[in-house]
């Protein structure tokens, strides 16, 4: 446990450091990063945690980003105070469209997910809303200057690298609260259903109300995870959460690892930066080659980035053990 919060503690100064050795650019693709680590842990609680497969996740995301414009852009809300509310809608939509699925398993389950992610779009183009979603045309947001505060401390930082480290604080606490919940009984509830309802059921768990509620805490960190990339990107449409977010947000996991919490930042670093990667290599089929990293990944590492970690991390240990 110590060697983890020494680990933790190095990542926190490193990521700490970042910002002021990289370009505005990078900074917010970092910033960026952090908040697919958010979506992501949030959906890794649902399927790799619970057992639940979701295709729409990117829905949840774009009612955070939306939900953090309106009140920003309609209320006069200050940026940090629309994350509660982005999380706390995303919490009670998740719960309740987690009740009607309860009779849904695997892959019909997956199927009405997808069908979430692909009709949101649709309706936030919905005449009869364009005075709060903006309607094709989205809704531009300004993007926060560094309080005073901090220029009192004699920091001097531009908006990129205010927000990196606002972001960085959100994910701090978002990562220590998905820890506590996994740690905890409902954690422990959630993933005896994963691995044998039947045998969860009979020990005492209550499987509709921690699916929903799984349900509901997993689109509570999405819908922070997508006001926080709303405030990022100072803007929001209804093309800009189409069905490809929610592919997307699926591949971070798998490709970071299921179950598991690191995996949630590895993924996010995936996809990222990589088709960033593919774009360099080839301009006329970029995403040939990120099918290829894909592929690639999929095939060295089949547990996920996390599961390749902790294996090389128990071979070194067995050869300092036995030299």
């Amino acid at each position: 446990m110590n060697k983890r919060l020494v680990g933790f503690a190095i990542l926190l100064l490193v990521a700490c450091a970042l910002p002021f050795f990289v370009s505005e650019y990078r900074t917010f693709q970092f910033t960026l990063v952090l908040i697919y680590s958010i979506a992501l842990l949030g959906l890794n609680i649902l399927t790799g945690f619970n057992g639940q497969i979701s295709l729409g996740h990117g829905a949840f995301y774009a009612i955070g980003a939306y939900v953090a414009a309106i009140l920003m852009d309609k209320a006069g809300f200050p940026y940090w105070a629309t994350l509660p509310f982005a999380g706390a809608a995303c919490l009670v939509i998740g719960f309740l469209f987690g009740l009607p699925a309860l009779r849904l398993e695997g892959l019909y389950l997956a199927l009405a997910t997808f069908a979430l992610g692909v009709s949101l779009p649709q309706l936030l183009k919905y005449h009869h809303l364009e005075e709060w979603t903006g309607g094709v045309q989205g809704i531009v947001i300004t993007k926060p200057d560094a309080p005073d505060f901090v220029a009192e401390l004699g920091i001097a930082l531009n908006q990129d690298q205010w927000l990196y480290f606002f972001t960085l604080a959100v994910t701090v606490v978002m990562f220590v609260l998905g820890w506590n919940i996994l740690r905890g009984r409902i954690g422990r509830a959630m993933m005896a259903i994963r691995d044998n309802h039947v045998a969860a059921e009979a020990m005492g768990v209550n499987n509709s109300m921690v699916k929903s509620l799984t349900f509901g805490i997993s689109a509570m960190f999405t819908g922070v995870a997508g006001a926080l990339g709303a405030i990022a990107v100072q803007f929001v449409a209804p093309d800009s959460f189409n069905i490809f977010l929610s592919i997307t947000l699926l591949i971070g996991i798998v490709i970071g690892g299921l179950a598991s919490i690191s995996g949630a930042l590895y993924g996010a670093l995936f996809i990222q930066f990589i088709p960033n990667v593919a774009d360099e290599i080839s301009k006329a089929a970029p995403w040939a080659i990120f099918g290829l990293f894909l592929l690639a990944f999929i095939y060295l590492m089949p547990t996920g980035i996390a599961g390749a970690v902790r294996l090389a991390m128990a071979r070194w240990q067995r050869k300092r053990q036995n030299p």
